[in-house]
């Protein structure tokens, strides 16, 4: 007898760690078996007497499991995970296509910045060339650049891209 496990059953859910906590968490839920993504980027670090690159959290205090139902207690019983992110009363969940995306955006040459602010909505765009082609968004006017802005909803944050005007398109 063969099982056959139904992926339909995998949703992405956002997590909030320990203050800190993002790496270790991220590491011993991968060493359980449970998939798990945690954006990083490389940042430039200086000390009194050194200066380093270093791969930091992209969202502070968040990573994402792919996981059943079933295994949302494994995940709360994980050192570093505080909790999971709730989106009107309900524990939230994150479509594929958006961490597909946020995968996408992460191993990009672009420049990019995580906001909190409430960004209004403007027109729809998509990137019609480069490795973001597909892509869609909203088009904003932040620091008097043009930036293709992906709302994160179930995050209660955008991230901006620093996009070409010539490369996007009205959608």
């Amino acid at each position: 007898m063969t099982l056959i496990s139904n992926t339909a059953a995998y949703k992405w859910y956002p997590v909030y760690t320990q203050p800190r906590a993002e790496k270790k968490a991220f590491q011993t839920l991968v060493n359980k078996g449970i998939e798990a993504y945690l954006p990083l980027h490389r940042q430039m670090k200086q000390w009194s007497d050194r200066k380093k690159w270093v791969e930091e959290p992209f969202i502070k205090s968040y990573l994402f499991v792919h996981i059943t139902e079933q295994e949302k207690t494994e995940v709360l019983m994980t050192k570093g995970i505080a909790r999971f992110i709730y989106f009107s009363n309900t524990v939230a969940t994150m479509p594929d296509r958006q961490i597909v995306d946020l995968k996408l955006l992460m191993a990009s040459p672009y420049d990019l910045e995580i906001t909190e602010e409430n960004l209004q909505p403007g027109e729809k765009i998509i990137i019609k060339a480069g490795p973001l082609k597909g892509m869609t968004g909203n088009m904003v006017s932040y620091r008097s650049q043009k930036q293709l802005v992906l709302k994160l909803e179930s995050l209660g944050c955008s991230i901006l891209v620093n996009v070409a005007a010539s490369i996007i398109d009205r959608f």
